[in-house]
């Protein structure tokens, strides 16, 4: 029996730390309804997801202390319910950064258009909402005075034989400049 530490200092502490608390939280839980009214509603969110918190989490140490398993008990679903309420304040105070990165319209059409090929009607409706985006940028492209996209990149349609006599065709008449210049001096 020598060998046992005496706890009852340590009891006498913890109930004068309950005392300080229940003191600490009696303003706070008397007239709670009183002072949130007085808020606006974001403050007022705060102050009722911090009051159940603080409640939760002093059920959730008791229990801890009573050796109960309180991984497993309802408080702590209910401290994980509170903190979602925390992230949903936090959400709201600090609102989400705008979209930096661009949707790639090609790939998704792309996309779609392979998906959808089974069904028809929604196949054509597809076509046709893509034949007036190309209808509208030619415009654009027109309007600004950019080429057209028909001479700025090779279409799908096109192959190498028909790019090669392109190039050619170029050659020549840039070799036919060159020996007209020569014969000028």
């Amino acid at each position: 029996m020598a060998d046992v530490k005496d706890i009852t200092p340590d009891l006498n502490r913890l109930e004068s730390q309950l005392d300080g608390l229940e003191d600490a939280l009696e303003p706070l839980l008397g007239g709670l309804e009183q002072q949130a009214s007085q808020l606006p509603l974001l403050d007022k969110a705060k102050l009722f997801s911090l009051t159940a918190y603080a409640i939760e989490s002093l059920l959730f140490s008791s229990l801890r202390l009573q050796g109960t398993d309180a991984q497993n008990h309802a408080v702590f679903t209910e401290l994980k319910r509170v903190q979602q309420y925390f992230a949903k304040i936090k959400a709201i105070e600090e609102p989400e950064a705008q979209r930096t990165m661009a949707v790639n319209q090609e790939a998704a059409a792309r996309i779609l258009k392979a998906d959808l090929s089974d069904n028809k009607a929604l196949a054509s409706k597809l076509a046709e909402k893509i034949a007036e985006e190309r209808a509208k940028a030619l415009l654009k492209s027109v309007e600004g005075k950019k080429r057209p996209a028909e001479d700025a990149a090779p279409t799908a349609g096109e192959g190498a034989e028909q790019q090669a006599s392109k190039k050619t065709k170029k050659t020549h008449k840039n070799g036919k400049d060159k020996k007209k210049s020569k014969s000028k001096r």
